[in-house]
């Protein structure tokens, strides 16, 4: 027997179109729950208020004053939540206040963010006594970083003495002559680094080029808020300073010597290890599909794959390379940090006899038929191609490249950003010599430096065991 169909839910069973119309209901409901007037949403923070949660009052009555701001429920509302509220930061604050007088004036600081906020809505009330204490807890606060600060420069700790000095006005505005202390303690406490061309016994250029990489890299990276005191120098503080024969064979005592004159505070100097290079040769043999469209007797269009034996050869050049880079104190040559960053590349070049015929979209590694009812043979013909020709390479990659190349194809130094990205190269008939790979691994290897530079920017030299009173 078919089912009753209601006359305006056509094709609709009448039982699933009750339940339809139930829940419907159901979702207006809790729609104009959630889109409540503000009249209502200033009764149920009320309610909220009168439970205990202060908080919950406040954000409703918020609301409420957000969509009306004028309306008498609403604004009566937040005053009684944020009344509510004052009263026990008020509590909280003075009890803390016996215990923790420091994070008592911390916590003046948010209760008064929360007061300059709730003003868009309502006054906040405080009790007639809080400007008082509150007063007492900032100056007492500010009394304490102040001290702080001036031991700290006493101690040759102009970056903590900074930071005290400037949590002084947090507190007091102004307060006594902090402003001025923390300018002074902010110009000691800045860190100038110099980065000297690394030393390299194979090539000379290498050290150099790599040096200037990783400092405008790093200089760009270190700027505030990433590094407040720390400071990258351009390479006029060493270029004019440094003699050719340091040129790729830079000591770490010649690094410390040149910084210093450059006006550094810390030097980067860095070693390149020896370059090692292996180049491989990897085979792909095999037979390939290519589609076959034609029209039988019939005049009916016919699809058939045939098999197309080919053979493609890759060439790999794998180089690893190692940095041994170091941070020194120009004052008295102490190493503050010592790296060993080891880099690595490789590149690819990919050779074919096979000429392919008509469209090249008409190839494929599997034939579908193959692909649906022998998968582990499609996935072995695409591991084989993947290892040889690398990844993201694609059979019509490689014939197109057959098709269009000329005679013998040289390589070019302004592609090394292709090979060092990871793109084989069909039919270059050389590969990147050992040295341009090297560099390329080098390029992108300053991060860990930079992280390290990041970490001692607010560390004061004394507190890394730098001998301040030392002087060459």
């Amino acid at each position: 027997m078919p089912f009753a169909v209601a006359a305006d839910n056509a094709g609709v069973p009448e039982g699933l179109s009750m339940s339809r119309r139930f829940l419907a209901a159901v979702a207006v409901l809790v729609l104009l729950a959630g889109c409540a007037g503000p009249t209502k949403l200033a009764e149920r923070s009320q309610q909220k208020l009168e439970s205990g949660d202060m908080w919950r009052a406040w954000q409703l009555a918020v609301r409420a004053l957000e969509r009306e701001p004028l309306n008498p429920t609403a604004k009566s509302a937040a005053a009684a939540a944020g009344q509510a509220i004052a009263a026990d930061w008020e509590r909280r604050i003075t009890a803390l206040a016996a215990v923790d007088s420091l994070r008592a004036a911390d916590q003046t600081l948010e209760f008064a963010s929360f007061r300059g906020d709730a003003a868009r809505y309502v006054t906040v009330a405080v009790s007639p006594t809080w400007p008082v204490r509150d007063r007492a807890l900032r100056v007492m606060a500010a009394r304490t970083r102040f001290a702080e600060g001036t031991r700290a420069m006493a101690s040759r700790r102009p970056k903590t003495a900074y930071d005290a000095f400037v949590t002084c006005e947090r507190y007091v505005t102004p307060y006594r002559d902090a402003a001025k202390r923390a300018d002074d303690a902010y110009a000691r406490a800045l860190t100038r680094i110099a980065v000297v061309p690394f030393a390299s016994a194979s090539d000379p250029d290498l050290g150099r080029e790599v040096a200037e990489e990783w400092r405008d890299a790093i200089a760009q990276q270190l700027q505030p808020p990433a590094a407040r005191f720390t400071r990258v120098l351009g390479p006029e503080a060493i270029s004019g300073r440094m003699t050719v024969a340091q040129l790729g064979r830079m000591s770490r005592e010649d690094a410390v010597k040149l910084g210093r004159k450059a006006g550094a505070d810390r030097v980067v100097w860095g070693a390149i290890g020896g370059v090692t290079s292996e180049t491989r040769l990897l085979y792909f043999k095999d037979s390939v599909a290519r589609r076959i469209v034609q029209k039988n007797a019939a005049g009916e269009t016919v699809t058939r794959w045939v098999q197309v034996p080919i053979e493609v050869v890759a060439r790999v050049r794998d180089v690893d390379v190692t940095v041994d880079a170091e941070i020194l104190s120009t004052n008295d040559g102490t190493s503050l940090s010592h790296q060993r960053l080891p880099r690595s590349t490789s590149a690819r070049v990919v050779w074919t006899s096979y000429v392919p015929e008509g469209e090249l979209d008409r190839y494929a590694l599997v034939a579908d038929d193959v692909r649906e009812s022998n998968p582990e043979r499609a996935k072995d013909m695409e591991t084989r191609w993947k290892n040889v020709c690398g990844e993201g390479v694609t059979l019509a990659q490689v014939l197109a490249a057959r098709r269009q190349t000329r005679g013998d194809a040289r390589y070019d130094r302004g592609s090394l950003g292709r090979f060092a990205a990871g793109t084989a190269f069909v039919f270059l008939q050389e590969l990147p010599p050992a040295g341009d790979l090297a560099r390329a691994a080098l390029t992108g290897g300053w991060q860990p430096l930079r992280a390290e530079l990041a970490r001692l920017d607010g560390i004061d030299d004394v507190d890394l065991g730098v001998a301040l009173d030392h002087a060459e």
